[in-house]
């Protein structure tokens, strides 16, 4: 009983042998041919005895491939953007004279489309590229700011990191090894090993102001909102239930989760929202107002 304490699964799988094969063991014995009937009954306890320990992954239930899309807008006013305290190199960093401001809210002055926005899958049961794109994505600095807010790949998808600045950077991906100094003029490749989860912090030691996020996803299904507002993520799995993952950088949920009143796509303050996507579909969420109190100062 105590080995049957420490190891429950081993325990369910002998008392099913026990079972299967008291009583009818002469019988086994006289002939060589299978029991048909006693494997099927054991293959039906073993299958259970898995599903109960999470040992086995939930097959796919859908076929086929479809598109999401959609667009933030900003319901308030988000304000003059406050300058950042650059104090270092300024013949470069100033961008003639102006001073550099806070990007962390991008609100188109036509549209009100929201810039940044990230949307990713948290779980795929299939991906239709099995093979990381080849295609690097540019991530680049001028005059000492990140190009690129908000950077996106594929896990084990080239990193173009490069400087377009006259002068040094240091380009440090928080929760990976990736810590370089990248001299003036030149660049380095960096490929991601693992997934970011929400997205993380870019930022250089050498300019402090200087700051970023990159999020990087094993299937690839991940999207950055332009500039606005608009998303898509093509070839998502379709005729079965996916839930998607929103993030902003000043959003007010956990970990920059961006939490709406949506109960028609079962959105929560954690930021997830249900959909289902049939074969060949773009299915289109519409616009998804972002209001001010979802946004923090």
């Amino acid at each position: 009983m105590q080995a049957c304490s420490t190891n429950s699964r081993r325990c369910v799988w002998l008392a099913a042998f026990v079972v299967l094969t008291s009583g009818c063991m002469s019988e086994r014995v006289e002939s060589p041919t299978a029991d048909v009937d006693a494997a099927k009954q054991l293959r039906v306890v073993l299958a259970s005895t898995t599903a109960a320990g999470g040992g086995a992954a939930a097959a796919a239930s859908g076929t086929g491939w479809g598109t999401l899309k959609g667009r933030f807008v900003f319901a308030g006013d988000p304000g003059a953007p406050k300058p950042l305290n650059a104090d270092k190199d300024m013949e470069v960093c100033s961008k003639a004279g102006m001073k550099l401001l806070d990007r962390s809210l991008l609100v188109d002055p036509s549209s009100k489309g929201l810039a940044n926005v990230v949307v990713f899958a948290r779980k795929t049961s299939r991906v239709k590229e099995a093979t990381p794109p080849q295609t690097p994505v540019v991530f680049d600095q001028k005059q000492c700011e990140f190009l690129s807010p908000v950077l996106a790949a594929r896990v084990g998808q080239p990193v173009d990191v490069k400087n377009s600045d006259p002068i040094g950077h240091n380009t440090n991906i928080a929760g990976t090894a990736f810590n370089q100094l990248i001299p003036s003029g030149q660049g380095t490749v960096y490929k991601p090993e693992s997934e970011t989860g929400m997205p993380t912090m870019v930022t250089c030691n050498i300019h402090p102001w200087m700051k970023a996020y990159a999020v990087f996803r094993k299937d690839g299904y991940v999207a950055v909102s332009a500039a606005d507002g608009s998303f898509t993520i093509p070839d998502l799995p379709a005729g079965e239930p996916l839930e998607l993952q929103v993030w902003h950088e000043r959003a007010t949920g956990p970990n920059g989760a961006l939490g709406l009143d949506k109960p028609e796509l079962k959105w929560t303050p954690k930021g997830r929202f249900q959909i289902k996507i049939e074969a060949d579909e773009v299915k289109d969420v519409g616009t998804l107002e972002v209001p001010a109190s979802a946004i923090g100062t």
